[in-house]
């Protein structure tokens, strides 16, 4: 399913795309679940352990924006963990032995999708080594046009950017502040069923969607089994242990020499990444049009 030449590009550019890995039948099946789920949310006032909603969501107008932990909410989601090709293609960028970490769905729905602004998955979750990455399953055609990841190539081999604001973890980089070239991000397009990765350390984010097709784009999260969180695992040992997706289990971290950013003291807005960006000062993306996003390249 990857190429050597495709392995190479991940390891230079900190990020790959994919095409043809899941059958159009499990693209329209997570399709129609994902359906279900979005109407799930109706009648609801505000967010909950389930689902995060957009600023405009209504209870007779449904509108969600993140699915948590869809793996958990639907079994369609939960075969995706070790879905035979992805692990096949994990094996060859990340090592034999690998531990699924999280699971999310981020939907931007046609018209009025919100943006992510840029950051680095890694200032969220620093660990032992940076043997970790993201996979996004497209369960839409993603083009420019309807708000695609886009990321900063060789991003994953620089510093861990500052993610506070005002002294507080915010889940963002400051694009005032930075002095990092986002106009260099190049977008992860694609075809439904293609999968992009991208590494931990890699900074990405994606402008909001104001075209008439939907984005919606699920996200499982994956590490080296041998790669430890430095903030702990709050949910035991066995549950630990369980993640375990392919190889053999390790107590022995491997460390590696890699920038750490502590994601503390915690963002003022708890929740998902939508609410942790809320206390950036100043902000990249721009609601009303993705005025600043690169334009298409390749």
């Amino acid at each position: 399913m990857i190429t050597d030449a495709q392995v190479e590009f991940y390891r230079e550019n900190g990020f790959v795309v994919v095409e043809g890995v899941l059958s159009d039948a499990e693209v329209r099946r997570l399709r129609e679940v994902t359906d279900e789920m979005v109407e799930g949310a109706r009648g609801l006032m505000t967010h909950n352990e389930v689902y995060d909603l957009e600023d405009t969501h209504r209870p007779d107008d449904p509108r969600v924006r993140r699915i948590k932990f869809p793996d958990r909410s639907h079994p369609e989601y939960a075969r995706m963990v070790d879905h035979p090709k992805v692990v096949a293609i994990l094996q060859r960028l990340i090592g034999e032995s690998i531990r699924f970490d999280v699971s999310k769905l981020n939907l931007k729905a046609a018209g009025y999708g919100a943006s992510v602004e840029w950051h680095q998955d890694w200032a969220f979750y620093p660990h032992t080594n940076d043997d970790l990455c993201a996979v996004g399953f497209m369960m839409d055609d993603c083009e420019m046009i309807n708000g695609p990841l886009m990321v900063i190539p060789g991003s994953h081999k620089g510093p861990i950017l500052d993610h506070h604001f005002g002294g507080v973890f915010c889940g963002a980089i400051n694009p005032d502040t930075s002095r990092m070239d986002f106009s260099a991000a190049v977008p992860l397009t694609g075809a439904a069923g293609s999968i992009t990765i991208h590494h931990a350390r890699t900074i990405h984010g994606s402008a909001p969607n104001k075209s008439p097709k939907p984005r919606r784009l699920l996200l499982h999260q994956y590490r080296a089994a041998d790669a430890w969180p430095l903030l702990g695992f709050a949910d035991g040992w066995d549950k630990y242990r369980s993640l375990l997706i392919t190889g053999e289990p390790s107590v022995e971290p491997r460390l590696e020499k890699v920038p750490v950013r502590l994601p503390l003291p915690p963002a003022a807005h708890q929740g998902s990444i939508y609410e942790n960006q809320k206390a950036l000062g100043s902000r990249y993306f721009n609601e009303g049009e993705a005025a600043k996003a690169p334009a298409e390249v390749g």
